[in-house]
Protein backbone atom coordinates (compact mmCIF):
# COMPACT_ATOMS: atom_id res chain seq x y z
CA UNK A 1 0.00 0.00 0.00
CA UNK A 2 1.38 3.55 -0.92
CA UNK A 3 1.85 5.69 1.78
CA UNK A 4 1.64 9.14 0.04
CA UNK A 5 -0.78 10.94 -2.83
CA UNK A 6 0.39 13.35 -5.36
CA UNK A 7 -2.58 16.10 -5.51
CA UNK A 8 -2.62 18.99 -7.89
CA UNK A 9 -4.02 22.18 -5.87
CA UNK A 10 -5.59 25.33 -7.23
CA UNK A 11 -3.55 28.18 -5.31
CA UNK A 12 -4.53 31.14 -7.21
CA UNK A 13 -7.34 31.77 -9.34
CA UNK A 14 -6.12 32.14 -12.85
CA UNK A 15 -6.30 35.66 -14.75
CA UNK A 16 -6.26 34.67 -18.45
CA UNK A 17 -4.79 31.43 -19.07
CA UNK A 18 -3.95 29.25 -16.01
CA UNK A 19 -0.15 29.63 -15.31
CA UNK A 20 2.10 27.47 -13.47
CA UNK A 21 1.68 29.75 -10.38
CA UNK A 22 -2.03 28.92 -10.34
CA UNK A 23 -0.71 25.54 -9.11
CA UNK A 24 0.29 23.95 -5.71
CA UNK A 25 1.56 20.17 -6.84
CA UNK A 26 1.57 18.48 -3.17
CA UNK A 27 2.92 14.90 -1.65
CA UNK A 28 0.38 14.00 1.07
CA UNK A 29 -0.20 10.78 3.64
CA UNK A 30 -2.22 8.95 2.07
CA UNK A 31 -5.82 8.49 3.80
CA UNK A 32 -7.45 5.53 4.65
CA UNK A 33 -11.28 4.97 4.23
CA UNK A 34 -13.52 5.41 6.80
CA UNK A 35 -16.82 3.48 7.65
CA UNK A 36 -18.75 4.07 3.82
CA UNK A 37 -15.93 4.69 1.80
CA UNK A 38 -13.85 3.04 -0.26
CA UNK A 39 -10.28 4.35 -1.31
CA UNK A 40 -8.83 4.04 -5.35
CA UNK A 41 -6.17 4.50 -6.77
CA UNK A 42 -6.76 7.02 -10.34
CA UNK A 43 -5.34 5.72 -13.27
CA UNK A 44 -7.14 8.40 -15.98
CA UNK A 45 -8.10 11.85 -15.64
CA UNK A 46 -9.96 13.62 -17.36
CA UNK A 47 -9.50 17.06 -19.07
CA UNK A 48 -12.11 19.34 -20.16
CA UNK A 49 -12.88 23.05 -21.05
CA UNK A 50 -15.41 23.14 -18.37
CA UNK A 51 -12.74 23.01 -15.98
CA UNK A 52 -11.44 26.76 -16.68
CA UNK A 53 -14.82 28.19 -15.06
CA UNK A 54 -14.70 26.19 -12.48
CA UNK A 55 -11.34 27.96 -11.43
CA UNK A 56 -13.82 31.47 -11.20
CA UNK A 57 -15.17 32.96 -8.55
CA UNK A 58 -18.95 34.06 -8.78
CA UNK A 59 -22.39 32.13 -9.37
CA UNK A 60 -22.01 29.14 -11.82
CA UNK A 61 -24.09 25.95 -11.93
CA UNK A 62 -21.37 24.31 -9.50
CA UNK A 63 -19.53 25.49 -6.85
CA UNK A 64 -16.53 27.31 -7.69
CA UNK A 65 -12.77 24.62 -6.77
CA UNK A 66 -12.05 26.48 -3.45
CA UNK A 67 -8.16 27.98 -3.25
CA UNK A 68 -6.26 25.18 -1.76
CA UNK A 69 -8.53 22.30 -2.67
CA UNK A 70 -7.98 19.66 -4.99
CA UNK A 71 -9.11 20.66 -8.85
CA UNK A 72 -11.96 18.73 -9.87
CA UNK A 73 -11.94 16.77 -12.64
CA UNK A 74 -13.20 13.29 -13.84
CA UNK A 75 -11.72 9.98 -13.37
CA UNK A 76 -11.33 6.38 -13.94
CA UNK A 77 -9.45 4.61 -10.91
CA UNK A 78 -9.56 1.25 -9.27
CA UNK A 79 -11.07 0.21 -5.99
CA UNK A 80 -7.33 -0.60 -3.60
CA UNK A 81 -9.48 -0.98 -0.32
CA UNK A 82 -13.02 -0.05 0.88
CA UNK A 83 -15.31 -0.39 3.75
CA UNK A 84 -18.39 0.62 1.74
CA UNK A 85 -20.64 -2.15 1.29
CA UNK A 86 -21.21 -1.47 -2.36
CA UNK A 87 -17.45 -1.02 -3.62
CA UNK A 88 -15.28 -4.34 -3.29
CA UNK A 89 -11.93 -4.27 -3.61
CA UNK A 90 -10.45 -4.38 -7.23
CA UNK A 91 -13.94 -2.71 -8.79
CA UNK A 92 -13.05 -0.39 -11.31
CA UNK A 93 -15.09 3.00 -10.82
CA UNK A 94 -15.77 6.53 -12.40
CA UNK A 95 -16.24 9.54 -11.36
CA UNK A 96 -15.20 12.82 -10.11
CA UNK A 97 -11.83 12.14 -8.54
CA UNK A 98 -9.94 15.19 -8.52
CA UNK A 99 -6.23 15.46 -10.05
CA UNK A 100 -4.54 13.40 -7.79
CA UNK A 101 -3.24 9.86 -7.84
CA UNK A 102 -5.47 8.27 -5.16
CA UNK A 103 -9.27 8.94 -4.31
CA UNK A 104 -10.93 8.82 -1.17
CA UNK A 105 -14.94 8.43 -1.92
CA UNK A 106 -18.02 8.17 -0.15
CA UNK A 107 -19.47 6.55 -3.34
CA UNK A 108 -21.86 10.10 -4.09
CA UNK A 109 -21.75 10.41 -7.59
CA UNK A 110 -19.69 7.04 -8.51
CA UNK A 111 -20.28 4.48 -11.25
CA UNK A 112 -19.26 0.53 -11.74
CA UNK A 113 -17.66 0.27 -15.03
CA UNK A 114 -16.53 -3.21 -16.78
CA UNK A 115 -12.91 -2.98 -18.56
CA UNK A 116 -14.20 -5.59 -20.81
CA UNK A 117 -17.00 -3.92 -22.15
CA UNK A 118 -14.59 -0.96 -23.76
CA UNK A 119 -10.81 0.39 -22.82
CA UNK A 120 -10.51 3.00 -19.74
CA UNK A 121 -10.07 5.95 -21.70
CA UNK A 122 -13.26 5.55 -23.33
CA UNK A 123 -15.20 5.93 -20.25
CA UNK A 124 -13.90 9.39 -19.82
CA UNK A 125 -14.65 10.32 -23.66
CA UNK A 126 -17.75 8.49 -25.65
CA UNK A 127 -19.05 6.64 -22.40
CA UNK A 128 -18.48 9.64 -20.07
CA UNK A 129 -19.46 13.09 -19.25
CA UNK A 130 -18.28 14.14 -23.48
CA UNK A 131 -20.32 11.61 -24.71
CA UNK A 132 -23.28 12.76 -22.27
CA UNK A 133 -23.45 16.20 -23.31
CA UNK A 134 -23.25 15.44 -27.00
CA UNK A 135 -26.38 12.80 -26.32
CA UNK A 136 -28.29 14.71 -24.47
CA UNK A 137 -27.46 18.51 -25.84
CA UNK A 138 -28.24 17.94 -29.27
CA UNK A 139 -31.05 15.01 -28.97
CA UNK A 140 -33.14 17.25 -26.51
CA UNK A 141 -32.73 20.44 -27.14
CA UNK A 142 -31.36 20.72 -30.87
CA UNK A 143 -33.74 17.88 -31.78
CA UNK A 144 -32.84 17.03 -35.09
CA UNK A 145 -34.69 15.55 -37.74
CA UNK A 146 -34.09 13.76 -41.03
CA UNK A 147 -32.50 16.05 -43.97
CA UNK A 148 -31.74 18.97 -41.70
CA UNK A 149 -28.48 20.57 -41.80
CA UNK A 150 -26.57 20.37 -38.42
CA UNK A 151 -23.55 22.47 -37.99
CA UNK A 152 -20.99 21.88 -35.07
CA UNK A 153 -18.22 24.15 -33.71
CA UNK A 154 -15.24 22.61 -32.08
CA UNK A 155 -16.38 19.10 -34.09
CA UNK A 156 -13.13 17.60 -33.71
CA UNK A 157 -13.11 17.35 -29.77
CA UNK A 158 -14.50 15.13 -27.30
CA UNK A 159 -17.83 16.27 -27.37
CA UNK A 160 -18.14 18.05 -31.34
CA UNK A 161 -17.24 14.74 -33.04
CA UNK A 162 -19.76 12.79 -31.13
CA UNK A 163 -21.93 15.71 -31.57
CA UNK A 164 -21.45 15.31 -35.55
CA UNK A 165 -21.87 11.56 -35.50
CA UNK A 166 -25.22 11.40 -33.96
CA UNK A 167 -26.49 13.83 -36.23
CA UNK A 168 -25.22 11.11 -39.23
CA UNK A 169 -26.99 8.96 -37.60
CA UNK A 170 -29.84 10.66 -37.14
CA UNK A 171 -30.20 11.81 -41.23
CA UNK A 172 -28.62 15.06 -40.80
CA UNK A 173 -26.62 16.92 -43.10
CA UNK A 174 -23.64 17.65 -40.61
CA UNK A 175 -21.03 20.48 -41.47
CA UNK A 176 -18.06 20.42 -38.88
CA UNK A 177 -15.81 23.81 -37.82
CA UNK A 178 -12.68 22.73 -36.82
CA UNK A 179 -9.20 24.22 -36.72
CA UNK A 180 -6.12 23.02 -39.21
CA UNK A 181 -6.40 20.55 -42.21
CA UNK A 182 -5.62 17.44 -40.34
CA UNK A 183 -8.62 17.85 -37.94
CA UNK A 184 -10.77 18.58 -40.77
CA UNK A 185 -9.82 15.22 -43.04
CA UNK A 186 -10.11 13.63 -40.03
CA UNK A 187 -14.06 14.95 -39.81
CA UNK A 188 -15.17 14.40 -43.44
CA UNK A 189 -12.63 11.13 -43.99
CA UNK A 190 -13.06 8.78 -40.75
CA UNK A 191 -16.46 10.35 -38.84
CA UNK A 192 -18.02 11.00 -42.27
CA UNK A 193 -18.97 14.26 -42.09
CA UNK A 194 -20.40 15.88 -45.20
CA UNK A 195 -18.22 18.96 -45.02
CA UNK A 196 -14.97 20.87 -42.63
CA UNK A 197 -14.59 24.31 -41.69
CA UNK A 198 -11.25 25.19 -41.06
CA UNK A 199 -11.80 28.41 -38.92
CA UNK A 200 -7.87 29.03 -39.16
CA UNK A 201 -7.19 29.22 -42.81
CA UNK A 202 -11.18 29.45 -44.62
CA UNK A 203 -13.47 32.46 -44.66
CA UNK A 204 -16.09 31.92 -42.13
CA UNK A 205 -19.17 33.49 -43.47
CA UNK A 206 -18.04 32.72 -46.99
CA UNK A 207 -17.65 28.67 -46.16
CA UNK A 208 -21.41 28.89 -44.07
CA UNK A 209 -23.07 30.50 -47.21
CA UNK A 210 -21.22 27.61 -49.81
CA UNK A 211 -22.22 25.02 -47.41
CA UNK A 212 -25.52 26.01 -45.99
CA UNK A 213 -27.15 27.40 -48.95
CA UNK A 214 -30.41 26.47 -47.36
CA UNK A 215 -29.23 27.69 -43.89
CA UNK A 216 -28.83 26.29 -40.99
CA UNK A 217 -31.34 24.29 -38.99
CA UNK A 218 -29.51 23.13 -35.91
CA UNK A 219 -26.01 24.79 -34.52
CA UNK A 220 -24.25 23.10 -31.99
CA UNK A 221 -21.78 25.68 -30.04
CA UNK A 222 -18.49 24.90 -28.55
CA UNK A 223 -17.12 28.18 -29.61
CA UNK A 224 -19.25 31.05 -28.69
CA UNK A 225 -17.81 34.93 -29.66
CA UNK A 226 -17.49 35.85 -33.38
CA UNK A 227 -18.47 31.97 -35.05
CA UNK A 228 -21.90 32.23 -33.41
CA UNK A 229 -22.29 35.76 -34.44
CA UNK A 230 -21.72 34.38 -38.20
CA UNK A 231 -24.14 31.29 -37.66
CA UNK A 232 -26.75 33.55 -36.53
CA UNK A 233 -26.43 35.06 -39.86
CA UNK A 234 -27.57 31.98 -41.61
CA UNK A 235 -30.47 30.76 -39.35
CA UNK A 236 -33.48 29.06 -40.84
CA UNK A 237 -36.71 29.26 -39.88
CA UNK A 238 -37.00 27.84 -35.98
CA UNK A 239 -33.34 26.88 -35.73
CA UNK A 240 -32.37 25.80 -32.96
CA UNK A 241 -29.30 26.86 -30.99
CA UNK A 242 -27.76 24.25 -28.14
CA UNK A 243 -25.43 26.25 -25.95
CA UNK A 244 -22.57 23.52 -24.52
CA UNK A 245 -19.42 26.37 -23.91
CA UNK A 246 -17.75 29.42 -25.33
CA UNK A 247 -13.96 28.15 -25.02
CA UNK A 248 -13.27 31.13 -26.99
CA UNK A 249 -13.95 33.50 -24.21
CA UNK A 250 -12.62 30.95 -21.27
CA UNK A 251 -9.92 33.15 -21.05
CA UNK A 252 -10.80 36.37 -21.97
CA UNK A 253 -9.35 38.99 -19.71
CA UNK A 254 -11.55 42.19 -20.90
CA UNK A 255 -15.30 40.32 -20.44
CA UNK A 256 -17.18 38.43 -22.25
CA UNK A 257 -18.02 38.63 -25.94
CA UNK A 258 -21.92 38.23 -26.76
CA UNK A 259 -24.03 38.15 -29.88
CA UNK A 260 -24.20 41.25 -31.46
CA UNK A 261 -26.82 40.06 -33.87
CA UNK A 262 -29.33 38.18 -32.01
CA UNK A 263 -32.15 39.43 -33.39
CA UNK A 264 -32.14 36.80 -35.58
CA UNK A 265 -33.29 34.61 -33.13
CA UNK A 266 -36.54 36.88 -33.14
CA UNK A 267 -36.76 37.42 -37.00
CA UNK A 268 -36.20 33.24 -37.33
CA UNK A 269 -38.53 32.27 -34.58
CA UNK A 270 -35.35 30.58 -33.79
CA UNK A 271 -34.11 29.34 -30.21
CA UNK A 272 -30.71 29.92 -28.00
CA UNK A 273 -30.80 27.42 -25.10
CA UNK A 274 -28.13 26.44 -22.42
CA UNK A 275 -27.55 23.10 -20.96
CA UNK A 276 -25.55 21.17 -18.39
CA UNK A 277 -25.00 17.49 -18.71
CA UNK A 278 -25.19 16.62 -14.62
CA UNK A 279 -29.14 17.74 -15.15
CA UNK A 280 -29.68 14.69 -17.11
CA UNK A 281 -27.44 12.09 -14.63
CA UNK A 282 -30.41 10.41 -14.18
CA UNK A 283 -30.51 9.08 -17.77
CA UNK A 284 -27.19 8.74 -18.26
CA UNK A 285 -27.38 4.54 -18.68
CA UNK A 286 -30.21 5.38 -21.59
CA UNK A 287 -27.29 7.34 -23.57
CA UNK A 288 -24.60 4.57 -22.43
CA UNK A 289 -26.59 1.57 -23.99
CA UNK A 290 -27.69 3.68 -27.14
CA UNK A 291 -24.14 4.88 -27.74
CA UNK A 292 -22.32 1.10 -27.31
CA UNK A 293 -24.90 -0.04 -29.49
CA UNK A 294 -23.92 2.73 -32.55
CA UNK A 295 -20.40 1.74 -31.50
CA UNK A 296 -20.85 -2.35 -31.99
CA UNK A 297 -22.27 -0.86 -35.02
CA UNK A 298 -19.58 0.80 -36.27
CA UNK A 299 -21.48 4.16 -36.37
CA UNK A 300 -19.71 5.83 -33.50
CA UNK A 301 -16.38 6.45 -32.78
CA UNK A 302 -14.15 8.54 -30.45
CA UNK A 303 -10.93 9.25 -30.61
CA UNK A 304 -8.88 9.64 -27.12
CA UNK A 305 -5.09 12.15 -26.59
CA UNK A 306 -3.20 10.59 -23.61
CA UNK A 307 -0.72 12.19 -22.12
CA UNK A 308 1.58 10.65 -19.58
CA UNK A 309 2.02 11.72 -15.78
CA UNK A 310 0.00 13.53 -13.26
CA UNK A 311 2.72 16.41 -12.78
CA UNK A 312 2.08 17.43 -16.83
CA UNK A 313 -1.42 18.40 -15.72
CA UNK A 314 -0.52 22.10 -15.41
CA UNK A 315 1.25 22.32 -18.90
CA UNK A 316 -1.44 19.75 -20.79
CA UNK A 317 -4.23 21.65 -19.55
CA UNK A 318 -3.14 24.65 -21.76
CA UNK A 319 -4.00 22.07 -24.80
CA UNK A 320 -7.64 22.47 -24.46
CA UNK A 321 -7.13 26.18 -25.21
CA UNK A 322 -4.40 26.33 -28.15
CA UNK A 323 -5.82 23.06 -30.17
CA UNK A 324 -3.13 20.88 -29.46
CA UNK A 325 -5.19 18.05 -28.25
CA UNK A 326 -6.64 15.92 -31.28
CA UNK A 327 -9.64 14.15 -29.58
CA UNK A 328 -10.42 14.08 -26.00
CA UNK A 329 -7.82 14.64 -23.73
CA UNK A 330 -6.32 12.68 -20.83
CA UNK A 331 -4.07 12.28 -18.63
CA UNK A 332 -2.84 8.53 -17.79
CA UNK A 333 -1.14 8.70 -13.91
CA UNK A 334 -0.56 4.89 -13.79
CA UNK A 335 -0.34 1.79 -16.34
CA UNK A 336 -3.38 -0.57 -15.93
CA UNK A 337 -1.19 -3.68 -16.51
Amino acid sequence: MPVENTQIRLAARPTGLPKASDWNISKTPLAQPSDGEFLAQTFYLSLDPAMRGWMNEGKSYIEPVALGEVMRCGGVARVIASRHDAYQVGDWVAGITGVQAYWLSDGHGVSKIDPEAAPLPKFLSVLGMPGMTAYFGLLDIGKPAPGETLVVSGAAGAVGSIVGQIGKIKDCRVIGIAGGARKCTYLTEELGFDAAIDYKADDIDASLARHCPGGIDVYFDNIGGSLLDSVLARLRLHARICVCGAISQYNNTQGIRGPSNYLSLLVNRARMEGFVVFDYANRYLDAIRAMSTWMRESRLQSREHIVQGIESFPETLLMLFDGRNFGKLIIQVADPQ
